[in-house]
């Protein structure tokens, strides 16, 4: 059990949930940040809409990132490198949201944001893509949940600081500075993720793309070393240079994914769970739980805190996520993760049109209990498994470039849900819960209809289970003719 690939693979993703870490740090910062005092008095007339802009603008970098930056970094640089240069821009983001100062504190704001959400777009697509393409296809799922844990363990400790610092606001100079250092804090994580991303092994699978078999044959033996005996870590490279061999000389590159039917089926299947798993209300609750802690009569401080709660919650939920999902699937933990989600938003809603403007403190509570259980339920199902999916469905050759437009289907939804809820909220009150509500009952039959099982399958597997027929390669023998050789696992 304790083997040591067991040993280095644990290690190896735990050290890129740091990534993660740092990805999910900068969500939750910015929900206590958006209700500092500090923060509201440096950007003056701090409205509903520009909130959404502040929100929504970080999306907009990240599906920027994710069709024209995020894939050729990391095809080009490799897993590693393209999550040591998202760092780097996450950190340039960073100070300009941590420096935004009047006059232009806003369109600092904004453009910090941006610059924010175009490093993330590289960092939480290459962290789930390397622990993807080191695991073996038994534990694949557990590996790469890592990569969630480590987001939600950021969201957390962003909803932690961010109440550490209502302590530290005792003078005007304290509230002018307490806000920036909270935002300010994740750049000690970047820097140790990024000094020691260069020291790692880079993913065999990569390695075989770009022609260095030696160095892959190597990191691949390091990987399983005392888990797998030596045939089997050959036959597993054998399979691997099969599977590339073969899309090579398919002549299929990133077009195919929208020419290709096969391809195609697994980009729009990825893509619309991104996308479903922002439209059922994530986004809302990730950047805007705090202001609704508060429309439920919290006052800050304890909405700061209930936000910690929360998020600390979902950690203990994606740790039980890590240990389910190889054994009960991806589609049975993103179904009940969907049915909790739902109960959530229903009762939410019904209380919010039962006891309007906060009548009984009762129902208050039990819209915060229900608040947790929505948290249980996305932690459970689209949160980690959305990433999973993602990671493990397209080949060798396209991976990045598929899991970077699939995630840019997360980034619409999040624009969309960042811009709708706190107009609804304040518009319409407590009905905005119904409509996302509606949106998790829909998502349940399109999950048992339309997704396939991965669970337990290599990701050389991948085309034998999406039904692909790839394009058959000729060889010629010695006397001439010219003989059919079909790859692995290709029905």
């Amino acid at each position: 059990m304790f083997t040591q690939a067991v040993v280095r693979l644990h290690l190896l993703c735990i050290f890129f949930a740091i990534g993660s870490f740092v990805w999910g740090y900068n969500v939750g910062i910015l929900s206590s940040i958006l209700v500092h005092p500090g923060f509201v008095a440096a950007m003056g007339e701090l409205t509903a809409a520009r909130k959404g802009v502040i929100t929504a603008i970080y999306y907009l970098g990240t599906w920027l990132s994710y069709l024209f930056v995020s894939h050729p970094v990391s095809d080009r640089l490799g897993r590693r490198y393209a999550a040591l240069v998202g760092t780097a821009v996450l950190a340039v983001g960073t100070g300009f949201e941590a420096g935004a100062a009047a006059p232009r504190a806003y369109a600092m704001m904004v453009v910090g944001r941006i610059v924010c959400g175009l490093g993330v777009a590289m960092v939480s697509t290459s962290v789930p893509l390397y622990q993807a393409e080191i695991a073996p296809a038994g534990q694949r799922g557990k590996y790469v949940v890592l990569n969630h844990v480590g987001f939600v363990a950021g969201l957390a400790s962003g909803f932690w600081v961010g109440y550490a610092v209502t302590f530290w606001e005792s003078t005007p100079h304290q509230i002018y500075v307490s806000w920036r250092f909270s935002a300010a804090v994740v750049l000690i994580p970047a820097l140790i993720f990024g000094a020691g991303l260069p020291f790692l092994p880079e993913t065999p699978r990569w390695l075989i793309e770009h022609g260095r078999f030696t160095e892959a044959q190597r990191s691949l033996h390091w990987l399983r070393e005392g888990s797998f005996t030596n045939a089997q870590i050959d036959d597993e490279l054998s399979e691997i240079q099969d599977s590339v061999e073969a899309y090579r000389m398919s002549g299929l590159n990133w077009l195919s994914l929208f020419r290709e039917r096969h391809l195609f089926d697994r980009l729009w299947r990825a893509s619309l769970l991104q996308f479903m798993a922002q439209m059922c209300g994530a986004t809302a609750m990730k950047y805007y739980l705090p202001t609704l802690f508060l429309k439920l009569g919290l006052g800050t401080r304890v909405s700061l805190l209930a936000g910690g709660i929360e998020s600390s919650l979902k950690i203990v939920m994606t740790v039980i996520e890590m240990l389910l999902i190889d054994r009960l699937g991806r589609r049975t933990t993103l179904v009940a993760g969907c049915v909790a989600m739902s109960s959530g938003l229903l009762i939410n809603g019904v209380l919010g049109q039962v006891y309007p403007d906060n009548q009984n403190q009762a129902a208050d509570i039990v819209c915060v209990v229900f608040i947790f259980i929505y948290a249980i339920g996305f932690s459970l199902g689209f949160g980690p498994t959305a990433w999973v999916y993602g990671s493990e469905i397209f080949p060798t050759a396209i991976r990045a470039r598929g899991l970077n437009f699939s995630a840019s289907g997360g980034a619409i939804g999040s624009i969309v849900v960042a811009q709708v809820w706190p107009v609804g909220i304040e518009t319409i009150g407590s009905n905005i819960y119904f409509f996302f509500f509606a949106v998790t009952v829909v998502c349940i039959p399109i999950i048992y209809i339309f997704y396939p099982e991965t669970k337990g399958r290599t990701l050389e597997e991948m085309d034998e289970l999406f039904h692909a027929s790839l394009v058959r390669r000729h060889v010629e023998p010695v006397d001439g003719d010219t003989e059919t050789v079909l790859p692995k696992n290709v029905p």
